[in-house]
């Protein structure tokens, strides 16, 4: 079988301090820290565990079992990369699909790159790193950018320079995660794509979101149609607390909603106080409700 990676021996400093306790390496501070830390070696497979971080969380098994076939046949080209946490104890950063196929075979040591790092530098480098891999679907793009957001603390500027990518992009795969799982299942399966998804989210209501992910569905729509159907949706559908009001508002919500082209919303708390809002769906939008709204003065 041919290689693509060529091990790295080892010798005496290595060895000693990867078989000797007395001589383990904690922090990148310790002493021979430098031969161990920021280098290449063959690990036993026995020693790395997998990264309750990890971010990914669909591992096609068929896909895994071809990288199994070409790294037996080929070698591992790319290794792994780990941290080291304990002695002869290392965790998955980067590299489980190279780790799930390498276990499947009977080949007992894998080449990784080892770092320290901490729980949180440790899920930071995995989400970064797995958003980089040109095979993820969008919620799980999705899904690595808003747990940078909450459990690494990073603002929506930050992450748009960690990972290299407009704010924007960011935002519209944030969008994502509010729409209903069933059309979040349906983008990751393909039934629809990121920018059915895109036109879907801007609905904030899910039981309206399915109904024209149905339709998408039932019709082959293409992205434009949907978007046409949804920035066309019948604007008596509004809110179920619309369709319980009562006179005078209910009269009033009428003439607004036909006046402006526009889902308004009217909600009522106690003593008859509540609120009034407008949707709109672009910039165009929104000019036409100020130029109706000045018009009144």
């Amino acid at each position: 079988m041919a290689k693509a990676y060529k091990k790295q021996s080892l010798g005496r400093g290595l060895s000693a301090i990867l078989e000797n306790p007395d001589q383990d390496i904690n922090s990148a501070h310790d002493s021979n820290a430098d031969k161990l830390i920021g280098n290449i070696i063959d690990l036993p497979i026995d020693q790395i565990q997998r990264n309750p971080f990890q971010p990914r969380t669909n591992f096609e098994e068929k896909t895994i079992e071809e990288l199994a076939e070409s790294i037996n046949e080929l070698g591992i080209i790319q290794p792994i990369t780990v941290r080291k946490t304990g002695f002869k104890s290392y965790q998955i950063i980067s590299g489980e699909r190279r780790f799930r196929a390498v276990s499947s075979l009977k080949i007992k040591s894998i080449p990784a790159y080892v770092r320290i790092a901490n729980d949180q530098q440790s899920l930071e480098m995995a989400l970064v790193e797995n958003i980089q891999r040109e095979n993820l679907d969008p919620i799980e793009i999705a899904l690595c950018y808003q747990r940078l957001i909450d459990e690494v603390m990073l603002t929506q500027d930050q992450l748009s320079k960690r990972v290299g990518k407009k704010r924007s992009t960011i935002s519209n795969y944030l969008r994502l995660l509010k729409l209903d799982p069933i059309i979040q299942t349906g983008i990751r399966d393909g039934f629809i794509s990121m920018g059915h998804g895109r036109a879907l989210a801007s609905l904030d209501n899910q039981e309206d979101q399915l109904k024209i992910y149905k339709k998408i569905l039932v019709d082959s729509l293409s992205v434009r149609e949907a978007e046409k159907i949804i920035s066309k949706k019948p604007k008596e559908e509004i809110s179920k607390n619309n369709k319980e009001l009562k006179s005078p508002f209910k009269n009033d919500l009428k003439k607004i909603n036909n006046k402006l082209g526009l889902e308004v919303k009217i909600s009522l708390k106690s003593n008859n106080k509540g609120s009034v809002s407008i949707s709109f769906n672009d910039i165009k939008d929104y000019n036409k409700i100020i130029k109706i709204l000045n018009s009144e003065k």
